[in-house]
């Protein structure tokens, strides 16, 4: 019997997206197949979470193509954004917190081609006088991406409903990145020598 890769990862994806610290028992469990099997698909655990890598890296793509990242103004593309990324933000979430993917030289170049596509859409929304230019491009990066994983453990917990997470996430964070040009921009604290 062949085994279907896709389906192992994603299987071990809705697995370990629920908890981290799964077995390689009990992701072959999961997807329904034997330890041996799991084993001849992916030699060991790093194996494996490189192979999610890789699918997170490309849903992520894909989703950062789906959402039109140049149409029209930039809030409404982060909006599109986080509901494209919603089906994989908690497979997003678990790579997030495997150090191993972003520690050394070995990180996957997929991840900074991410990163500077969504830098770029917080980047051009400042040239165009819509979002703060107090926050750097990096820093609503990374706040997009915390966003995201709580707000998908969030919902795999029941303390959020699914249809909420893309209201709740782009409001909070353009309700802080957005410009309002009643207000000037607060000025950044001196720090202390």
């Amino acid at each position: 019997m062949a085994v279907d890769r896709d389906h192992v990862l994603r299987s071990a994806a809705a697995l370990l997206t629920r908890k981290s610290t799964a077995t390689m028992d009990e992701v072959a469990k999961a997807a329904g197949i034997s330890r041996a099997t799991l084993h001849r698909q992916f030699a060991g655990r790093d194996a494996l979470v490189r192979a999610l890598e890789a699918l997170g890296i490309a849903e992520c793509e894909a989703a950062l193509d789906a959402a039109r990242l140049d149409d029209g103004p930039a809030s409404d593309a982060v909006r599109r954004l986080v509901r494209e990324l919603e089906s994989a933000a908690a497979l997003l979430a678990f790579l997030y917190t495997e150090n191993q993917l972003f520690e050394g030289g070995a990180q996957n170049p997929g991840w900074t081609r991410i990163d500077e596509r969504v830098a770029d859409l917080f980047k051009r929304g400042q040239a165009a006088g819509e979002f703060r230019i107090d926050l750097t491009p990096a820093w609503l990066t990374e706040a997009l991406y915390g966003l995201l994983g709580s707000g998908a453990w969030a919902v795999s917990e029941g303390r959020v409903a699914s249809r909420d997470f893309t209201f709740m996430i782009t409001e909070l964070l353009l309700g802080g990145a957005l410009r309002h040009p009643a207000r000037p921009n607060p000025a950044r604290p001196r720090e202390e020598s």
